[in-house]
Protein backbone atom coordinates (compact mmCIF):
# COMPACT_ATOMS: atom_id res chain seq x y z
CA UNK A 1 0.00 0.00 0.00
CA UNK A 2 3.08 2.09 0.95
CA UNK A 3 4.13 1.76 -2.61
CA UNK A 4 1.01 3.24 -4.17
CA UNK A 5 0.86 6.17 -2.41
CA UNK A 6 4.19 7.07 -2.70
CA UNK A 7 3.23 6.17 -6.75
CA UNK A 8 0.39 8.78 -6.38
CA UNK A 9 2.48 11.59 -4.82
CA UNK A 10 4.88 11.04 -7.03
CA UNK A 11 2.89 11.35 -10.36
CA UNK A 12 1.14 14.64 -8.45
CA UNK A 13 3.87 16.46 -7.83
CA UNK A 14 5.46 15.44 -11.42
CA UNK A 15 1.81 17.00 -12.68
CA UNK A 16 2.19 20.26 -11.13
CA UNK A 17 5.84 20.72 -11.89
CA UNK A 18 4.52 20.22 -15.92
CA UNK A 19 1.67 22.45 -15.59
CA UNK A 20 3.32 25.45 -13.81
CA UNK A 21 5.03 27.09 -16.94
CA UNK A 22 1.76 26.50 -18.75
CA UNK A 23 -0.23 28.33 -16.14
CA UNK A 24 2.08 30.73 -15.44
CA UNK A 25 3.11 31.65 -19.12
CA UNK A 26 -0.67 32.78 -19.74
CA UNK A 27 -0.73 35.33 -16.93
CA UNK A 28 2.52 36.40 -17.84
CA UNK A 29 1.51 36.88 -21.08
CA UNK A 30 -1.79 38.94 -19.80
CA UNK A 31 1.14 41.51 -18.13
CA UNK A 32 3.11 42.08 -20.70
CA UNK A 33 0.99 45.28 -22.11
CA UNK A 34 0.52 47.13 -18.57
CA UNK A 35 4.80 46.75 -17.93
CA UNK A 36 5.24 48.44 -20.85
CA UNK A 37 3.58 51.47 -20.37
CA UNK A 38 4.82 51.57 -16.42
CA UNK A 39 8.36 51.36 -18.41
CA UNK A 40 7.62 54.24 -20.68
CA UNK A 41 5.82 56.44 -17.89
CA UNK A 42 9.07 56.03 -15.70
CA UNK A 43 11.53 57.11 -18.53
CA UNK A 44 8.95 60.52 -18.71
CA UNK A 45 9.48 60.72 -15.38
CA UNK A 46 13.47 60.27 -16.04
CA UNK A 47 13.64 62.55 -18.98
CA UNK A 48 12.41 65.23 -16.78
CA UNK A 49 15.26 65.04 -14.42
CA UNK A 50 17.86 64.65 -16.20
CA UNK A 51 16.60 68.24 -18.01
CA UNK A 52 16.34 69.71 -14.36
CA UNK A 53 19.94 68.98 -13.59
CA UNK A 54 21.57 69.93 -17.26
CA UNK A 55 22.30 66.65 -17.93
CA UNK A 56 19.91 67.01 -21.66
CA UNK A 57 19.64 70.29 -23.94
CA UNK A 58 15.62 71.54 -23.46
CA UNK A 59 15.26 70.33 -27.51
CA UNK A 60 16.75 67.20 -26.81
CA UNK A 61 14.25 66.68 -23.82
CA UNK A 62 11.70 67.44 -26.34
CA UNK A 63 12.41 65.21 -29.20
CA UNK A 64 12.35 62.20 -26.49
CA UNK A 65 9.46 63.17 -24.82
CA UNK A 66 7.43 62.89 -28.24
CA UNK A 67 9.14 59.55 -28.69
CA UNK A 68 8.20 57.98 -25.61
CA UNK A 69 4.48 59.51 -25.82
CA UNK A 70 4.44 57.77 -28.98
CA UNK A 71 4.87 54.49 -27.08
CA UNK A 72 3.77 55.04 -24.58
CA UNK A 73 -0.01 56.04 -26.18
CA UNK A 74 0.70 52.73 -28.64
CA UNK A 75 0.99 50.53 -25.79
CA UNK A 76 -1.86 51.88 -24.29
CA UNK A 77 -4.11 51.36 -27.57
CA UNK A 78 -3.24 47.96 -27.11
CA UNK A 79 -4.63 47.26 -23.73
CA UNK A 80 -8.01 46.27 -24.03
CA UNK A 81 -10.72 48.46 -22.60
CA UNK A 82 -12.82 46.33 -20.70
CA UNK A 83 -11.72 43.30 -18.06
CA UNK A 84 -9.60 40.58 -19.88
CA UNK A 85 -11.12 37.30 -20.23
CA UNK A 86 -9.44 34.15 -18.38
CA UNK A 87 -6.48 33.40 -21.13
CA UNK A 88 -7.46 29.92 -22.55
CA UNK A 89 -4.77 27.30 -21.50
CA UNK A 90 -3.91 24.46 -23.20
CA UNK A 91 -6.32 22.47 -22.60
CA UNK A 92 -5.27 19.36 -24.56
CA UNK A 93 -1.95 19.69 -22.76
CA UNK A 94 -3.05 19.82 -19.24
CA UNK A 95 -5.82 16.40 -20.09
CA UNK A 96 -2.46 14.77 -21.00
CA UNK A 97 -0.24 15.44 -18.20
CA UNK A 98 -3.33 15.04 -15.60
CA UNK A 99 -4.90 11.76 -16.89
CA UNK A 100 -3.28 10.34 -19.95
CA UNK A 101 0.04 10.43 -18.88
CA UNK A 102 -0.16 8.85 -15.29
CA UNK A 103 -2.43 6.28 -16.78
CA UNK A 104 0.05 5.22 -19.76
CA UNK A 105 2.33 5.17 -16.91
CA UNK A 106 0.67 2.65 -15.34
CA UNK A 107 -0.46 0.33 -17.86
CA UNK A 108 3.30 0.43 -18.91
CA UNK A 109 4.14 -0.72 -15.40
CA UNK A 110 1.89 -3.32 -14.73
CA UNK A 111 2.59 -4.75 -18.67
CA UNK A 112 6.24 -5.06 -18.47
CA UNK A 113 6.90 -4.51 -15.07
CA UNK A 114 6.31 -7.08 -12.23
CA UNK A 115 3.96 -5.15 -9.32
CA UNK A 116 3.67 -8.92 -7.71
CA UNK A 117 7.67 -8.75 -6.96
CA UNK A 118 8.37 -8.40 -3.57
CA UNK A 119 10.90 -5.67 -2.84
CA UNK A 120 14.85 -7.10 -2.45
CA UNK A 121 17.76 -5.39 -2.06
CA UNK A 122 20.89 -6.09 -3.64
CA UNK A 123 22.50 -7.87 -0.96
CA UNK A 124 19.48 -10.07 -1.33
CA UNK A 125 20.16 -10.62 -4.77
CA UNK A 126 23.64 -11.47 -4.27
CA UNK A 127 22.74 -14.25 -2.23
CA UNK A 128 20.98 -15.84 -4.50
CA UNK A 129 21.60 -14.54 -8.10
CA UNK A 130 19.91 -17.33 -10.08
CA UNK A 131 20.70 -16.82 -13.85
CA UNK A 132 21.01 -12.85 -13.80
CA UNK A 133 24.51 -12.56 -15.29
CA UNK A 134 24.72 -8.52 -14.35
CA UNK A 135 24.48 -9.97 -10.50
CA UNK A 136 26.69 -12.81 -11.35
CA UNK A 137 29.40 -10.60 -11.96
CA UNK A 138 28.94 -8.04 -8.98
CA UNK A 139 29.13 -10.50 -6.68
CA UNK A 140 32.32 -12.00 -8.14
CA UNK A 141 33.70 -8.51 -8.62
CA UNK A 142 32.90 -8.22 -4.32
CA UNK A 143 34.52 -11.23 -3.69
CA UNK A 144 37.80 -10.39 -5.54
CA UNK A 145 37.89 -7.03 -4.27
CA UNK A 146 38.24 -8.70 -1.22
CA UNK A 147 40.03 -11.09 -1.87
CA UNK A 148 42.50 -10.29 -5.31
CA UNK A 149 44.92 -13.33 -4.93
CA UNK A 150 41.63 -15.62 -5.22
CA UNK A 151 42.89 -17.57 -8.32
CA UNK A 152 40.23 -19.03 -9.09
CA UNK A 153 37.66 -16.68 -8.77
CA UNK A 154 39.34 -14.40 -11.85
CA UNK A 155 39.45 -18.10 -13.78
CA UNK A 156 35.72 -18.05 -13.37
CA UNK A 157 35.37 -14.27 -14.35
CA UNK A 158 37.48 -14.18 -17.20
CA UNK A 159 35.11 -16.03 -19.63
CA UNK A 160 32.03 -14.46 -18.33
CA UNK A 161 33.56 -10.57 -18.93
CA UNK A 162 34.81 -12.19 -22.74
CA UNK A 163 31.08 -13.07 -23.47
CA UNK A 164 29.42 -9.71 -22.30
CA UNK A 165 32.04 -7.95 -24.66
CA UNK A 166 34.11 -6.70 -21.49
CA UNK A 167 37.36 -7.65 -23.39
CA UNK A 168 39.59 -5.27 -21.38
CA UNK A 169 38.35 -6.43 -17.99
CA UNK A 170 38.83 -10.13 -19.72
CA UNK A 171 42.28 -9.48 -20.28
CA UNK A 172 42.66 -8.68 -16.65
CA UNK A 173 41.02 -11.59 -15.44
CA UNK A 174 42.98 -14.13 -17.52
CA UNK A 175 46.29 -12.74 -16.78
CA UNK A 176 45.77 -12.47 -13.20
CA UNK A 177 44.35 -16.32 -13.35
CA UNK A 178 48.10 -17.06 -14.96
CA UNK A 179 49.52 -15.51 -12.48
CA UNK A 180 48.12 -17.07 -9.77
CA UNK A 181 47.23 -20.58 -10.95
CA UNK A 182 49.42 -20.70 -13.99
CA UNK A 183 49.78 -21.20 -17.28
CA UNK A 184 47.23 -23.78 -18.97
CA UNK A 185 46.09 -24.47 -23.02
CA UNK A 186 42.57 -22.68 -21.62
CA UNK A 187 43.62 -19.62 -19.83
CA UNK A 188 46.31 -18.45 -22.48
CA UNK A 189 44.16 -19.15 -25.84
CA UNK A 190 41.37 -16.97 -24.04
CA UNK A 191 44.25 -14.19 -23.22
CA UNK A 192 45.04 -14.33 -26.78
CA UNK A 193 41.50 -13.96 -27.89
CA UNK A 194 41.10 -11.25 -25.74
CA UNK A 195 44.36 -9.32 -27.20
CA UNK A 196 42.76 -10.10 -30.72
CA UNK A 197 39.41 -8.57 -29.90
CA UNK A 198 41.12 -5.37 -28.72
CA UNK A 199 43.11 -5.64 -32.19
CA UNK A 200 40.26 -5.77 -34.42
CA UNK A 201 40.60 -9.78 -34.75
CA UNK A 202 44.27 -9.17 -36.07
CA UNK A 203 46.87 -11.86 -34.37
CA UNK A 204 49.11 -9.59 -32.85
CA UNK A 205 52.86 -10.49 -32.33
CA UNK A 206 51.86 -10.71 -28.70
CA UNK A 207 48.89 -13.06 -29.30
CA UNK A 208 51.11 -15.30 -31.19
CA UNK A 209 53.50 -15.23 -28.43
CA UNK A 210 50.83 -16.48 -26.00
CA UNK A 211 49.05 -19.05 -28.54
CA UNK A 212 53.17 -20.57 -28.82
CA UNK A 213 53.38 -21.05 -25.16
CA UNK A 214 49.74 -22.70 -25.23
CA UNK A 215 51.19 -25.01 -28.07
CA UNK A 216 54.43 -26.09 -25.47
CA UNK A 217 52.08 -27.20 -22.96
CA UNK A 218 49.33 -29.05 -25.65
CA UNK A 219 50.73 -29.29 -28.98
CA UNK A 220 47.58 -30.95 -30.53
CA UNK A 221 45.72 -27.66 -29.23
CA UNK A 222 43.29 -27.12 -32.78
CA UNK A 223 42.24 -23.42 -31.36
CA UNK A 224 45.86 -22.52 -30.72
CA UNK A 225 46.72 -24.19 -33.90
CA UNK A 226 44.06 -22.41 -36.30
CA UNK A 227 44.81 -18.78 -34.37
CA UNK A 228 48.33 -19.19 -35.63
CA UNK A 229 47.44 -20.46 -38.99
CA UNK A 230 45.20 -17.39 -39.20
CA UNK A 231 48.17 -14.86 -38.50
CA UNK A 232 50.27 -16.24 -41.27
CA UNK A 233 47.26 -15.90 -43.03
CA UNK A 234 46.96 -11.80 -42.36
CA UNK A 235 50.38 -11.41 -42.25
CA UNK A 236 50.45 -12.33 -46.53
CA UNK A 237 52.18 -15.77 -46.31
CA UNK A 238 49.27 -18.46 -48.06
CA UNK A 239 51.17 -20.81 -48.68
CA UNK A 240 52.51 -20.85 -44.66
CA UNK A 241 49.10 -20.45 -43.89
CA UNK A 242 47.73 -23.10 -46.16
CA UNK A 243 49.88 -25.72 -44.79
CA UNK A 244 49.55 -24.96 -41.33
CA UNK A 245 45.51 -25.16 -41.92
CA UNK A 246 46.12 -28.57 -43.89
CA UNK A 247 47.90 -30.14 -41.11
CA UNK A 248 45.36 -29.37 -38.57
CA UNK A 249 42.92 -30.20 -41.30
CA UNK A 250 44.66 -33.85 -41.04
CA UNK A 251 44.60 -33.84 -37.57
CA UNK A 252 40.95 -33.08 -36.40
CA UNK A 253 38.52 -36.06 -36.31
CA UNK A 254 36.35 -36.22 -39.30
CA UNK A 255 33.56 -35.00 -36.94
CA UNK A 256 35.55 -32.01 -35.54
CA UNK A 257 33.14 -29.01 -35.86
CA UNK A 258 35.74 -26.20 -36.63
CA UNK A 259 36.60 -28.60 -39.94
CA UNK A 260 34.18 -26.58 -42.24
CA UNK A 261 35.81 -23.70 -41.23
CA UNK A 262 39.42 -24.78 -41.72
CA UNK A 263 38.41 -26.33 -45.44
CA UNK A 264 37.29 -22.69 -46.01
CA UNK A 265 40.97 -21.30 -45.63
CA UNK A 266 42.64 -23.70 -46.64
CA UNK A 267 40.70 -23.20 -50.06
CA UNK A 268 41.06 -19.50 -49.58
CA UNK A 269 44.79 -19.96 -49.57
CA UNK A 270 44.98 -21.93 -52.76
CA UNK A 271 44.16 -25.36 -51.47
CA UNK A 272 42.02 -28.35 -51.78
CA UNK A 273 39.58 -28.99 -48.72
CA UNK A 274 40.73 -32.08 -46.46
CA UNK A 275 38.54 -34.91 -46.59
CA UNK A 276 36.64 -36.15 -48.88
CA UNK A 277 33.41 -33.80 -47.28
CA UNK A 278 33.97 -30.70 -45.03
CA UNK A 279 30.84 -30.96 -43.85
CA UNK A 280 30.90 -33.13 -40.48
CA UNK A 281 29.02 -36.31 -40.60
CA UNK A 282 25.05 -36.22 -39.88
CA UNK A 283 24.87 -32.36 -41.14
CA UNK A 284 22.45 -31.32 -43.67
CA UNK A 285 24.60 -31.30 -46.84
CA UNK A 286 21.97 -29.03 -48.49
CA UNK A 287 22.38 -26.44 -45.49
CA UNK A 288 23.11 -23.17 -46.88
CA UNK A 289 27.14 -22.81 -47.91
CA UNK A 290 27.97 -26.52 -46.98
CA UNK A 291 29.88 -27.91 -50.40
CA UNK A 292 28.51 -30.77 -51.94
CA UNK A 293 30.72 -33.58 -52.09
CA UNK A 294 30.72 -32.88 -56.09
CA UNK A 295 32.14 -29.20 -55.07
CA UNK A 296 34.68 -30.90 -53.45
CA UNK A 297 36.15 -33.26 -56.06
CA UNK A 298 35.60 -30.61 -58.36
CA UNK A 299 37.63 -28.05 -56.50
CA UNK A 300 40.55 -30.64 -56.12
CA UNK A 301 41.28 -30.02 -60.20
CA UNK A 302 40.61 -26.83 -60.23
CA UNK A 303 43.53 -23.78 -60.74
CA UNK A 304 43.76 -21.48 -57.85
CA UNK A 305 41.96 -18.83 -60.10
CA UNK A 306 39.18 -21.31 -60.82
CA UNK A 307 38.97 -22.38 -57.11
CA UNK A 308 38.74 -18.61 -56.03
CA UNK A 309 35.87 -18.28 -58.44
CA UNK A 310 34.01 -21.20 -57.54
CA UNK A 311 34.03 -20.03 -54.09
CA UNK A 312 32.67 -16.99 -54.66
CA UNK A 313 29.88 -18.90 -56.30
CA UNK A 314 29.52 -20.66 -53.56
CA UNK A 315 29.30 -17.61 -51.10
CA UNK A 316 26.83 -15.69 -53.36
CA UNK A 317 24.33 -18.78 -53.17
CA UNK A 318 24.57 -19.17 -49.68
CA UNK A 319 23.69 -15.07 -50.04
CA UNK A 320 20.79 -15.62 -51.87
CA UNK A 321 19.58 -18.79 -49.71
CA UNK A 322 19.81 -16.85 -46.54
CA UNK A 323 17.43 -13.79 -47.92
CA UNK A 324 14.58 -16.13 -48.84
CA UNK A 325 15.22 -18.33 -45.28
CA UNK A 326 17.27 -15.85 -42.96
CA UNK A 327 16.50 -18.15 -39.79
CA UNK A 328 19.71 -20.16 -40.18
CA UNK A 329 22.27 -18.87 -37.49
CA UNK A 330 25.03 -21.30 -38.95
CA UNK A 331 24.50 -20.14 -41.99
CA UNK A 332 25.08 -16.21 -41.15
CA UNK A 333 28.24 -17.10 -39.39
CA UNK A 334 29.61 -19.25 -42.36
CA UNK A 335 28.71 -15.73 -44.80
CA UNK A 336 29.98 -13.15 -42.46
CA UNK A 337 33.21 -15.13 -42.07
CA UNK A 338 33.20 -15.59 -45.70
CA UNK A 339 32.75 -12.23 -47.21
CA UNK A 340 35.84 -11.45 -44.29
CA UNK A 341 38.00 -13.49 -45.95
CA UNK A 342 37.34 -12.34 -49.45
CA UNK A 343 38.42 -9.37 -48.09
CA UNK A 344 35.19 -8.21 -48.80
CA UNK A 345 34.69 -5.80 -45.95
CA UNK A 346 31.64 -3.89 -47.07
CA UNK A 347 29.38 -6.94 -47.77
CA UNK A 348 30.58 -8.82 -45.04
CA UNK A 349 29.22 -5.59 -42.31
CA UNK A 350 25.91 -6.06 -44.56
CA UNK A 351 25.77 -9.69 -43.81
CA UNK A 352 26.09 -8.83 -40.05
CA UNK A 353 23.63 -6.56 -40.13
CA UNK A 354 21.18 -8.68 -41.75
CA UNK A 355 22.07 -11.38 -39.70
CA UNK A 356 21.63 -9.48 -36.39
CA UNK A 357 17.98 -8.14 -37.85
CA UNK A 358 17.21 -11.91 -37.79
CA UNK A 359 19.32 -12.56 -34.38
CA UNK A 360 18.49 -9.76 -32.38
CA UNK A 361 21.96 -8.92 -29.96
CA UNK A 362 20.19 -9.50 -26.80
CA UNK A 363 20.42 -13.30 -27.59
CA UNK A 364 22.83 -15.28 -27.34
CA UNK A 365 22.81 -15.81 -31.29
CA UNK A 366 23.61 -12.16 -31.57
CA UNK A 367 26.31 -11.46 -29.11
CA UNK A 368 28.32 -14.55 -31.00
CA UNK A 369 27.55 -12.68 -34.65
CA UNK A 370 29.07 -9.16 -32.57
CA UNK A 371 31.86 -11.52 -31.14
CA UNK A 372 32.72 -12.81 -34.62
CA UNK A 373 32.65 -9.64 -36.66
CA UNK A 374 35.35 -8.09 -33.73
CA UNK A 375 37.43 -11.15 -34.17
CA UNK A 376 37.40 -10.69 -38.16
CA UNK A 377 37.88 -6.49 -37.93
CA UNK A 378 34.30 -5.84 -39.06
CA UNK A 379 32.92 -2.51 -38.05
CA UNK A 380 29.84 -3.15 -35.78
CA UNK A 381 28.92 0.90 -35.76
CA UNK A 382 25.12 1.11 -36.85
CA UNK A 383 24.94 -2.86 -37.10
CA UNK A 384 22.67 -3.41 -34.92
CA UNK A 385 20.30 -0.34 -36.14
Amino acid sequence: MLFWILVAALTAALAVILLYPLLRGAKAADNIPAGEAAVYRDQLRELDRDLDGGLITPEEADYARAEIGRRLIAVSADEPAETPKPARHHRFTEAFVLLVLPVLGLCLYLTTGRPDLPSQPLEARLENPGNDVAVLITKAERHLAEKPDDGKGWDVLAPIYFRTMRVSDAQVAYRNAIRLLGPSPVRLDGLAETLMAVSDGVVTEEARQVLEQSLTLQPDNPRARFYIALSMEQAGRPDEARQAFEALAKQSPSDAPWLPLVNQHIAMNGGAPAGANPVAPGANPATPGNPTQQDVAAAENMSAGDRQQMIRGMVESLDAKLSEDPNNFEGWVRLVRSYAVLNDKDRAAGALKRGLAAFPPPGEEGRQLLALARELGIATEGATQ
